[in-house]
């Protein structure tokens, strides 16, 4: 079992019930989009947020976006860790048809995937006073001018190179670009980001 000290935001009982298995630590339901008018629900969000901080773990679909979106809009970002589970399609075991958009959700990934998940969102990490990734305070990071000069953003083949890149990492479609340099700068150093890019895309 992963003990975590955030609390750990998912969007329902069954995602609830398979990260209960692997970790140890405050799970809490949005009850999908009732979490847009449940008031208590989002007020006992906002408390742990300020308490505990928030890792927000929702499926890879639109809808899934749609409520961290929900979630980024009401609560301070300093509070908010993010993991991204990966594009996988499927249909979840229980269910007779599945999603609109045929992913698997929080519930039907692997347990590896989900760690994966944890440890790209810096929750699986012992604390350090410097990520190993990490070189001194100078070090270069990666920025949204170098996803536009690498061909990700904002250029003809940009969608199909980003793809690229996100099935590589393993990270959903649905990333917006100031979410995918999160995850990048936590990930990798901006020369690993540069070698990787010539590697998939040049």
């Amino acid at each position: 079992m992963i003990k975590l000290k955030e609390a750990v935001i998912v969007e329902g009982k069954y995602d609830k019930i398979k990260l209960s298995s692997i970790i140890d630590g405050l799970i809490i339901e949005t009850r999908g989009f009732r979490i847009f008018k449940d008031e208590r629900q989002m007020a006992l969000i906002r408390r742990m947020a300020e308490t505990r901080g928030l890792l927000i773990l929702t499926d890879s679909d639109s809808a899934g976006f749609l409520i961290r979106h929900h979630l980024m809009s009401a609560i301070p970002a300093k509070y908010i860790k993010h993991a991204y589970i990966p594009d996988v399609l499927g249909k979840e075991r229980r269910k007779e048809k599945g999603s609109k958009e045929g992913k698997l959700g929080v519930e039907g990934v692997s347990k590896q995937q989900i760690l994966e998940a944890l440890d790209r969102a810096g929750v699986l990490c012992e604390e350090e006073p410097v990520p190993q990734w990490e070189a001194p305070a100078a070090a270069r990071k990666i920025e949204k001018a170098d996803l536009f000069r690498d061909g990700l953003t904002g250029g003809e083949n940009s969608a199909r190179n980003r793809r690229l890149l996100l099935e590589h990492l393993s990270l959903p479609e649905h990333l917006a670009t100031n979410a995918l340099l999160k995850v990048l700068n936590s990930m990798m150093t901006y020369e690993e980001y540069s070698a990787l890019v010539e590697k998939l895309l040049k």
